[in-house]
């Protein structure tokens, strides 16, 4: 059969009532939703889905609608004309919808939606004669005609509200409910006269017309700029493409026994099992979520209409059984009747994901594994969200609503291009808006907090900050704008564009100034929810600690030990760099000597106490593995001074050290000290470096076993390429372990072995299992050698434009290339185990902290993932959903394909 035939012959739309939950993939989230709804007798107005396949015939069709694909549209209108009696476009009777987005993947308020469609200057007639409402019907008129304007003929939204503003200040009044029928009807003929001076010609009045246009915008704004920010932020595949949902209008503008709302089935910024939404009367949907006028609490429904409230909760209660999840459910009320035009999973804060997983555990909803996988391991990092010190005496000047929780300072600004450019300069910012809307999305994302004068707890800014889980204050009303001046008043106090302020998402509270921020602590939620995870996991995991306090913070977080202790961190404290400059610059091994036996007792209190934090548990020591020239000063701001001083005859002897010191920092600079004299390199040249370190490590563990503590040290030679470089280290730390042995008359067990972080070495892992005890894989310095990056530059210069081209999906520092470093991974696992069956294998680079690179950990047969210390949650999460994944055979994360 030809592709015409093919697509011909293709179902390209779906009634609500042929679909069902299980046909995401083609009808869109919300179209499948809609559908589910019908399925199980919700009173859901009837409506048709065209699928997201017609997406992409629309795109491969040069932007076109494809014919078949609009006839099988204009049979799905006459079925639903015959379905209520009504007649698209007929003056007398007229039927009216809404046309609205649906991915795959919830994109909330990121593609556009048009309600009203339909009306034209016969219809508006025909609905007030219907309705006996002249106004409602011109106010429906005109929401179609702003609506319209805005998407499909792109006529800016403000132009079209400049023209209210008229209105309610010639009629007196501060809202639009309050506007008469004759202002709404003044309102559309200046919006249609507004239509023809933009676009040159009038507005549609074939309501055909009308959806042919409507259709192809929604398809259009999948590309759009907000929609294509948002799916690179969410990692949603750019491939998927956008259902379109045409819908029966309801009514919620129809007077006070009306109205529309947005409402959680769960508190979604805590988890609480509580109703929790908005509702606004005499209203449409896009009021509630555009924060054009602040809301009411969802109870204030239950005194106005009790019934309908009654049915509401109860029907809320169903659909969360149904779906076994916290839905976000948006309703319209026409007229006393209740009307549910979608229900989703909520988007919900960190906190609340982790309380509504484990509560529903308690309540028998769903099991603990699902439980598990129902939480994004890179959402936990968030849970860790810092507070204002409640001990900081500070006096709030504003007070919002708390839409989502945690605190953040920085320099405000009021528009989302300048946020972006700020903080691309390193600059925390603000951004503080009436109100945001979907292309402000840019400027969220780097924001440290969101702050908005108008819209409730369902507005756009509260919805997208919880996503982002960044702290939030919404409908702060005392706070005035004024964007041209770049200032904002809250009664006589002036803010400033550039003036630091701080936000505490959790209480609504703003401050002028830097607030203190103090860290967090894991609730009790948590705490269950990393316990079934520690249930099922096969991986181990470490934390990267480098003192006392980060590896007391990594226990406290779970971690089973510590995967990387980076010695060179210890050498790099204020009082000991003079010291290890001495040692650098030392002539005579002597003076080497001298200069080491200064550092011995520094590095054996910093391992005494980290092995005492960690008592019982192993601690993986890294000897020294940066070049020695990172230990002194700048050469280029050194050879500045001796020009300076070669300039003052007085400062001849100050000259002479000055010309000594540089001489050396010449010597030991290098073309590409990255992959330069390093690690093992260094510990080969000058091994006594390593002796004093292993020394160190030695005495503490000693000290430590004879006043009862149970240390476990383990020492990794960085960069090791070729066995006899970790043979001969090996030799090294095995006399000095006699040496310390001898002094204190008892044994201790120890481990010694490698990074793995060179191509070299993974290919060669047989040869160097039968001298290392262990391999942790340096994920870092490993991609660097796989594809030939320097980590510095590629992040600085080009690797932006590899992720944007598509050459590369994700970035390899951050998210570990399996094909690549992967395939090298594998290597070394299969040949090391080959020669040593029980050789302990980890990761200690930035990977071990990211979902997919810890699944690709388990996938090959890790024993450990190691992390910094706030991401061993993270991780402990990510191994319980792999090994959950396995068991059920759900299939495993590819994040690069």
């Amino acid at each position: 059969m030809s592709e015409a035939n093919v697509r011909a012959t293709k179902k390209w739309v779906y009634a609500f009532e042929e679909g069902h939950q299980g046909m995401r993939d083609l009808l869109g989230g919300k179209g499948a939703n809609l559908a589910e709804m019908t399925r199980i007798g919700l009173p859901v107005p009837p409506g048709f889905t065209i699928t997201t396949e017609a997406c992409t015939a629309f795109y491969e069709n040069g932007r076109k609608i494809p014919d078949e694909v609009w006839e099988q549209t204009k049979e799905a209108l006459r079925a639903l004309e015959q379905k209520l009696g009504k007649r698209f476009g007929d003056p007398e009777n007229p039927l009216l919808v809404s046309v609205r987005s649906g991915a795959p993947v919830s994109m909330p308020g990121m593609m556009d939606t048009i309600l009203n469609l339909g009306l034209n200057d016969e219809t508006v007639e025909g609905l007030a004669r219907l309705t006996g409402d002249r106004r409602f019907a011109f106010d429906a008129y005109r929401r179609f005609i702003q609506m319209y304007g805005d998407v499909v003929l792109g006529i800016p939204h403000a132009r079209f509200e400049e023209i209210i503003e008229e209105i309610r200040a010639k009629e007196g009044v501060a809202s639009d409910p309050e506007v008469s029928a004759a202002g709404w009807e003044e309102v559309v003929r200046r919006y249609k006269e507004l239509v023809l001076k933009a676009t040159g010609s009038p507005f549609p009045q074939d309501p055909y017309e009308q959806l042919y246009g409507a259709v192809r915008a929604v398809f259009d704004s999948w590309n759009n700029q907000r929609a294509i920010v948002y799916r690179k932020l969410h990692k949603i595949p750019d491939t998927l493409g956008t259902a379109v949902n045409v819908q029966a209008m309801v009514f919620g503008n129809m007077g006070d026994d009306s109205g529309t709302g947005v409402a959680f089935s769960r508190n979604p910024s805590t988890g609480e099992k509580v109703l929790y939404g908005e509702f606004l009367t005499n209203a449409q949907g896009e009021d509630v979520v555009a924060g054009i006028r602040t809301p009411e609490p969802i109870e204030r429904l239950k005194e106005r209409l009790p019934g309908v409230y009654e049915e509401f909760t109860r029907t809320v209660e169903l659909l969360e059984r149904h779906y076994k999840d916290m839905q976000d459910i948006e309703f319209t009320v026409e007229r006393g009747k209740l009307y549910f035009l979608q229900t989703r999973t909520g988007k919900r804060t960190p906190q609340a994901a982790v309380r509504i997983a484990v509560e529903m555990v308690e309540e028998g909803l769903i099991d603990k594994e699902t439980a598990l996988l129902r939480v994004d391991p890179e959402v936990v990092v968030k849970l860790l969200h810092r507070r204002i010190d409640e001990n900081a005496k500070l006096t709030p000047i504003l007070k919002g609503l708390p839409a989502s929780p945690g605190a953040g300072s920085g320099r405000v600004v009021f528009d989302a291009d300048e946020a972006e450019a700020w903080a691309k300069e390193g600059e925390k910012v603000i951004l503080v808006r009436a109100e945001t809307t979907p292309d402000d999305i840019h400027g969220m994302a780097v924001a440290q907090g969101i702050l908005t004068s108008r819209g409730g707890m369902t507005s756009h800014a509260a919805v997208v900050a919880r996503g982002m889980g960044k702290p939030a204050v919404v409908g702060a009303e005392a706070l005035r704008i004024d964007e041209a001046k770049g200032e904002a008043y809250v009664g006589d106090i002036v803010i400033r564009k550039g003036d630091v302020i701080s936000l505490d998402g959790g209480t609504g509270y703003v401050y002028l100034g830097e607030a203190p921020l103090v860290e967090p602590t894991l609730g009790e939620h948590f705490r269950t929810l990393l316990e079934w995870a520690d249930e099922v996991r096969r991986l181990g995991v470490r934390a990267n600690a480098d003192t006392p306090e980060d590896a007391r913070r990594a226990r406290e977080f779970g971690a089973e030990g510590i995967g990387l202790a980076r010695t060179e961190h210890m050498f790099f404290a204020p009082e000991r760099i003079p010291i290890v400059q001495e040692m650098i610059l030392a002539e005579t091994e002597e003076e080497r000597a001298a200069a080491l036996e200064k550092l011995l007792p520094m590095q054996e209190g910093d391992f005494t106490e980290i092995f005492r934090v960690m008592d019982g548990l192993p601690v993986t020591v890294r000897l020294l593995d940066p070049p020695l020239h990172e230990f002194l000063p700048n050469y280029e701001e050194l050879l500045l001074e001796v020009e300076e001083l070669r300039r003052d005859p007085s400062r001849a002897a100050e000259l002479r050290e000055k010309e000594a010191l540089l001489r050396k920092v010449r010597a030991l600079r290098e073309a590409n000290p990255m992959l330069g004299h390093r690690g093992t390199r260094l510990g080969i040249t000058h091994p006594e470096i390593y002796a004093m370190q292993a020394r160190a490590i030695f005495r503490a563990a000693f000290r430590l076993k004879r006043e009862g503590y149970d240390p476990r040290p383990e020492i990794m030679i960085p960069l090791v390429g070729h066995v006899r470089e970790l043979e001969l280290m090996r030799e090294v730390v095995e006399r000095v372990y006699q040496e310390v042995r001898e002094e204190f008359g008892f044994d201790i067990s120890y481990l010694v072995g490698t990074m793995i972080e060179i191509p070299r070495a993974c290919v060669t892992a047989d040869e160097i299992a039968r001298v290392a005890e262990f391999f942790s894989f340096g994920t870092n310095d490993l991609t660097q050698t796989t594809f030939g990056f320097s980590r510095d530059d590629a992040e600085g210069k080009f690797l932006q434009t590899y992720l944007e081209k598509k050459i590369l999906k994700d970035n390899p520092f951050i998210v570990l290339d399996r094909d690549g470093v992967g395939a090298l991974m594998r290597i070394a696992v299969e040949k090391g185990r080959s020669v040593r069956p029980q050789l302990k294998l980890g990761i200690c680079g930035e990977h071990g902290g990211d979902p997919s690179s810890v699944e690709f950990c388990h996938m090959i047969g890790l024993d450990y993932v190691s992390a910094s210390p706030y991401r061993v949650p993270v991780a402990r999460l990510a191994a319980a959903q792999a090994a959950i994944r396995e068991k059920t055979g759900q299939g495993l994360i590819r994040a690069d394909v």
